[in-house]
């Protein structure tokens, strides 16, 4: 081979090196998985998307279509898991733990679909990402209206499950949506046990459809 021949063909492997994806804590191993930003911004877009068709849709459209959105943003498992503790889930046969979670994925998804149901130009803003410990990414956010409740604050703290970031924790104006619910769970599950908390989630998932 000769010396330009050689010269050329390390030049353009030292290109290809450059083009290569850098992986950091914001990255993947799976070149298909979507970074923390990404997520949160698809699950931002549904909302917007549903608030826009809102009326139209009514709550049992706009269940339906935040069901894939969420499925594919948030770490439902564990999220349940981690509000029961340790103590708590273990407590539970596979039957329960399995009812537990499809009623908490219900609850989650009929929140949102009833908390998000018209548009007034609201928008959503993503200001800041950084890593936390234990390999977790933090997207922090806003949802800027017109109204005079001004800005409100989404954090939302994510980790990675099978190489896929999922989100396992919001906090709304610096509260935190886990802790208030490991409080309120765990208190039910040590006064009046498993069934007294399924009953209180589908109490709340029926209250959830009283705003069409």
């Amino acid at each position: 081979m000769k010396v330009k021949q050689i010269i050329k063909l390390l030049i353009a492997c030292f290109i290809a090196a450059l083009l290569l994806p850098i992986s950091s804590a914001f990255g993947s191993p799976n070149a298909k998985s979507e970074s923390p930003e990404a997520v949160v911004h698809k699950l931002q877009n549904g909302l917007l998307h549903v608030m826009q068709e809102g009326q139209k849709s009514g709550y049992d459209g706009r269940y339906q279509y935040l069901e894939s959105i969420i499925d594919q943003s948030h770490d439902i498992d564990m999220i349940i898991k981690t509000i029961l503790g340790a103590t708590y889930w273990m407590q539970l046969d596979k039957t329960q733990q399995d009812q537990l979670v499809a009623t908490f994925r219900q609850l989650t998804i009929a929140t949102y679909a009833s908390q998000f149901t018209a548009h007034d130009g609201e928008a959503f803003k993503i200001v800041e990402q950084r890593e936390l410990p234990r390999e977790q990414a933090l997207i922090r956010s806003q949802l800027i209206t017109q109204s005079d409740s001004g800005t409100v604050n989404f954090d939302y703290v994510l980790h990675q499950n099978d190489g896929h970031w999922l989100i396992v924790n919001i906090l709304f104006d610096g509260v935190s949506d886990l802790a208030i619910k490991r409080g309120e769970y765990r208190a039910i599950m040590q006064k009046d046990g498993y069934q007294a908390l399924i009953d209180k989630l589908k109490e709340k998932i029926a209250l959830t459809r009283q705003n069409p």
